[in-house]
Order: structure tokens, then C-alpha cells, then sequence
């Protein structure tokens, strides 16, 4: 009898940095496991991936480090198992028609984006590490919406933060030389994992195999998209159908790097862990700056092979 798992993923439609998981369910290793995995996303009306997990509706979800670090201080006993990428994702985009050629022309201009507490202090760190002052930036509310090079090319803002260098930075019709793309870990923002992979504290205690064996699977999944390329993009036909492989395989290409630190899948570090806490809490959006350390464990990774 198989066991029935419910992965909620990260972001509101299937991407490519859930490759890792596609793979698995596409070559059928979830199955051959015992294991009956749904990869669902989560409906944006009853919250994200850890809202799900918190009211027990998932038994895995990704998500990203920060939303995690602040259900932990609102004593949910939430945790993360494994890191998905190594870096940060996100980026302030605009184009070369605006003039805008680095962070702290940003002042007097309007920036779109989802000013949540963390994205407001993420701009207004970014724009002052360039030596520019964020209270003069024009903030434009976007909501969920990741405005596009093609948005800002018309208008409707004068850059955008939150899209990611290696998904929606990429779409859109204008050309690539007439994008302007930030990655924010090459303009000062502190180290952190993107995203994570987690479940209740409760699910670790009573069936750490099943946590290991999901583990060793995902670990798989992601270690044949980076070998075999082709059986992702395969796997991207079922779950990414309306994206072009032009975009899919660019996109698999930049985000491979992130799934790995020295090799290894998984390993949620300290050295990115720590300093991002630090930063969450400086802004206020953390009460505590030593809350990452009770955050994760390692301890179900699978075994490297000497």
C-alpha cells in the first residue's frame, strides 16, 4: 500500500526550480518507493506553501527562508529538512530606455513591486548600499504581480523588484541587450537560501524513513536534472507545457548551479542561515537574530558516498 504524500511547491504555478521533483514523479521513483505524491501548488486565497503545511493540508512544502524564520517565531513547530538553492533569487530589473543605471538612481523614479516588510527593507538596504536614499523611491504596489521587462518598457513603472534572474526576468518580448537584471546578491544583499523544503516537526518524529526516503528521491530527482538535462525538459512537458523550451532550458541552466554547494545537494548551511537572520532581524521583521538556529536539520539528508 502506498503511502500518500501531498508536496505543495512554492510559487503559484509549476516552475523550473521544482525540476528536482518533476524528474522523480516523471521516471516514476516516488512510486517504485511506495510513495503517492501529489506536487500541488497553493491557492493564494488560503495562503502560501507553509500556511498549508502549518493546518496540516500538506506533508512537504518549499518555501522561502524568511516566511519560515517568522512562523518559528510565532512558535509554529515548522522545519526545514533540506535547501533547495544556494542563492538569492530575486533582482531589481528595469531597462536600458530608463536611464537607470545602477541602485541609487532609483530616487525620484518609481519601483513596482510587493511591499511586504521584507521587500520594502530589501529595496531600501539594496538602494542604500549604493549610497542612495530609498525614501525618495516612488514605491508602486504590484501585489502577487511580478511586472515584466515588457511592463516596464511600457510604463508602467520604472523597475520592479522581486523577479527572478533565472525565471521571470527571462519572459517577455524585449529583447535581452534592453534588460537591465540585479541579481541582489551582487548588489548587497546578505546570503541566504531562496527557498527550503520542510514539514512539521511532528512528521519528523513519528516517520523519519519516510522523511529520509522523500529526501533520497528529491536528491535523485535533482541529481539527474543536473546530469541528464533532457529528462527535466521531458518532465517539463507534463507539469510547464505552456512555457517554450527556449525558456525552460535557459531558465534550467542558470538555476543548476543553485541546487548544489560543493557538490552536494540538500545541505542547509549556517554560513547563509546566520547572517540572513541577522539581517531579518535588524529590519525588525525577525525578533530574534539567533532564531535560524533551531530552524533545520541535516539530519535526514541522504548519506554522501565516500
Amino acid at each position: 500500500m502506498s503511502s500518500r504524500l501531498r508536496v505543495v511547491l512554492e510559487y503559484l504555478h509549476p516552475w523550473t526550480n521544482s525540476a528536482g521533483f518533476f524528474v522523480a514523479s516523471r521516471q516514476g521513483w516516488f512510486t517504485e518507493a511506495g510513495l503517492d505524491v501529489e506536487l500541488a501548488v497553493a491557492d493564494p486565497s488560503r495562503g502560501d506553501s507553509l500556511a498549508y503545511l502549518s493546518r496540516f493540508e500538506a506533508d512537504f512544502a518549499v518555501f522561502p527562508t524568511n516566511r519560515l524564520l517568522v512562523r518559528r517565531a510565532a512558535h509554529q513547530p515548522l522545519k526545514a529538512v533540506a535547501a533547495i538553492n544556494h542563492r538569492g533569487m530575486e533582482t531589481i530589473l528595469t531597462t536600458t530606455g530608463t536611464g537607470i543605471t545602477r541602485p541609487r538612481d532609483l530616487e525620484g523614479r518609481r519601483l513596482a513591486l510587493n511591499p511586504t516588510p521584507r521587500g520594502l527593507a530589501m529595496v531600501r538596504h539594496l538602494i542604500a548600499a549604493d549610497g542612495g536614499d530609498f525614501d525618495k523611491v516612488t514605491v508602486v504596489d504590484s501585489g502577487l504581480r511580478e511586472l515584466l521587462a515588457d511592463d516596464v518598457a511600457a510604463g508602467e513603472a520604472d523597475a520592479t523588484f522581486g523577479n527572478y534572474w533565472a525565471w521571470d526576468a527571462l519572459l517577455g518580448a524585449l529583447p535581452q541587450q534592453e534588460r537591465v537584471i540585479w541579481p541582489v546578491d551582487t548588489i548587497g544583499a546578505p546570503p541566504y537560501h531562496s527557498y527550503l523544503l520542510g514539514t512539521q516537526e511532528s512528521t519528523l518524529e513519528r516517520n523519519p524513513v519516510l522523511v529520509r526516503t522523500l529526501l533520497g528521491i528529491v536528491e535523485r530527482g535533482y541529481l539527474a536534472a543536473r546530469d541528464e538535462p533532457a529528462l527535466a525538459l521531458d518532465a517539463f512537458e507534463r507539469y510547464v507545457p505552456y512555457f517554450s523550451r527556449e525558456i525552460l532550458r535557459t531558465s534550467l541552466d542558470l538555476l543548476t548551479p543553485t541546487w548544489f554547494h560543493d557538490g552536494r545537494w540538500g545541505q542547509v548551511r549556517a554560513d547563509l542561515m546566520q547572517p540572513y537572520t541577522q539581517w531579518l532581524a535588524s529590519y525588525g521583521i525577525l525578533p530574534d537574530a539567533d532564531a535560524w538556529q533551531h530552524s533545520f536539520t541535516n539530519d535526514y539528508l541522504p548519506v554522501p558516498v565516500a
